[in-house]
């Protein structure tokens, strides 16, 4: 696992029932809402000085906080519950290997998206509204892509793994 995968797996502290509950659809969509919260609040430093410090500490609270927040989903083969297990999948590759190709387009999507982000973050700082835009969308577009991959792997693994297998619960209709 590469050293900013194994950093952000200590600092989340995802333990099997946060996993579950990250793969609510309420916690994945609202983090993926998560980032014009985050360049709006350093932003706005412009306008209330080292309050920014506090708002951008809030949204990394609300991050962290997110996948343990909301129940477990009833159901977890929609497109984005299968995502969360997809990055779960890539983030033990160390301990299970995964095809090599998904390894391929994965480091090149968070390589893009990690661009896009401290392009963001570096607009954002500096208030130049073209830069936060463009870094945002990018690094926004290629996390999407990110997490459609995440999916394709999940879906590639779940057949060679019965424990990756055994995620997938479908709601019974009768219910």
């Amino acid at each position: 696992m590469s050293n900013p995968a194994r950093f952000a797996a200590r600092l989340f502290r995802m333990d099997e029932r946060t996993w579950e509950r990250h793969a609510s659809p309420w916690s994945v969509w609202s983090r993926v809402a998560s980032l014009p919260l985050l360049l709006l609040a350093i932003w706005s430093h412009a306008w209330i000085g080292l309050w920014a410090v506090p708002a951008t500490g809030l949204v990394f609270l609300w991050l962290w906080l997110n996948p343990r927040l909301f129940p477990a989903p009833a159901r977890t083969d929609t497109w984005s519950a299968k995502a969360t297990f997809g990055e779960r999948i890539f983030m033990n590759r160390a301990t299970a290997p995964i095809p090599g190709h998904h390894v391929k387009v994965a480091n090149l999507l968070m390589t893009a998206s990690g661009i896009g982000f401290v392009m963001a973050l570096a607009g954002a700082v500096m208030n130049d509204l073209l830069m936060t835009v463009a870094g945002g969308l990018a690094s926004w577009f290629a996390k999407m892509w990110f997490c459609d991959r995440m999916v394709w792997l999940f879906d590639d693994m779940k057949d060679r793994n019965p424990a990756y297998a055994a995620w997938i619960r479908v709601k019974d209709e009768a219910q």
